[in-house]
């Protein structure tokens, strides 16, 4: 079985075949004894004994534990849990809220707000001429205005970003 764990920064494949643990190019003899009603493990690496108390943390695959004196945030999770959440997290996209973008071309007529403004939902953000008809656009967010990227007078083409919201 492989797992990907995350330990102090840095990512590790670890493959587990039976009593044997590889990271990287380097195989160990492995074992794991549980002592029963405790957090203890008692983890067998090659010739060296560990003794390590490990508590389950927040989230899937997280775990904090005491080895040495020293506590570690970890995270182990195998490949199928890996591949769950990447599709998870591509299908959840950007957080935040979505940037201003222009619904049609056009020109910029007015310009509400600067960098730093804190704005509401449904607020009015750019006045943009379309057709020959003046079209507020809002945000659809509270944010706080990061960029503005156009100015009055300035043409735009449909999908243009206009405002950024953080």
């Amino acid at each position: 079985m492989r797992y990907y764990v995350a330990l102090q920064d840095a990512e590790r494949v670890v493959d587990i075949d039976g009593r044997t643990a590889r990271v990287g190019d380097t195989t160990y003899d492995a074992e794991v004894v549980e002592l029963d009603g405790t957090p203890v493990r008692m983890v067998t690496l090659g010739d060296e004994v560990h003794r390590v108390v490990v508590r389950r943390g927040e989230g899937r695959g997280r775990f904090t534990f005491w080895l040495g004196g020293h506590r570690f945030e970890a995270e182990a999770l195998d490949e199928r849990a890996r591949a769950i959440r990447a599709l998870r997290g591509a299908a959840e996209g950007p957080a935040g809220p979505a940037p201003l973008v222009a619904p049609m071309p056009g020109l910029i007529v007015r310009v509400h707000v600067a960098p730093g403004d804190s704005v509401q939902a449904g607020q009015g953000l750019i006045v943009m001429e379309a057709m020959k008809m003046e079209n507020e656009l809002r945000a659809q967010a509270a944010g706080v205005v990061k960029a503005v990227l156009v100015q009055p007078g300035t043409a735009v083409e449909k999908g243009a970003t206009l405002v950024e919201l953080e």
